[in-house]
């Protein structure tokens, strides 16, 4: 199996992030999420999106990709991806006592047709344990 390609010149894949997380975040505010943070790197990592739903915190990966080979975009939160988000996860808990009084959880959203005119967003809930 080949690798994909790291870099395809012309596409500026910060703001194909950048867009993709401002759909889902307002995905998520339209589903009754309280947004706590966006984009909180620390060293060891960064989370892309933070909320809270009643005694929930929600740890959120926003995955885009053009395509669904190599796996989609949710194939690609791996297992070293996992890892560096549980860290940071670990020191925003660390910096933010009062957040570890709630119950945290590791969903993924996936943004599909960035695109068009109405984005596709799938929600996976608890889409991995820490």
């Amino acid at each position: 199996m080949t690798a994909p390609p790291r870099a395809v010149p012309g596409i500026d894949r910060r703001a194909i992030g950048a867009a993709a997380e401002d759909v889902a975040a307002a995905y998520l505010q339209a589903h009754g999420v309280q947004l706590l943070f966006r984009n909180y790197r620390r060293r060891l990592g960064e989370l892309d999106l933070v909320g809270r739903t009643g005694d929930v915190l929600l740890i959120v990966e926003v995955r885009t990709r053009s395509s669904n080979a190599y796996g989609g975009a949710a194939a690609s939160v791996n297992g070293a991806k996992r890892r560096r988000i549980v860290r940071a996860a670990e020191q925003l808990l660390q910096r933010h006592a009062r957040l570890s009084e709630l119950r945290a959880r590791f969903d993924v959203i996936v943004v599909s047709d960035l695109a068009s005119a109405s984005p596709q967003v799938q929600w996976l809930r608890g889409a991995f344990e820490a």
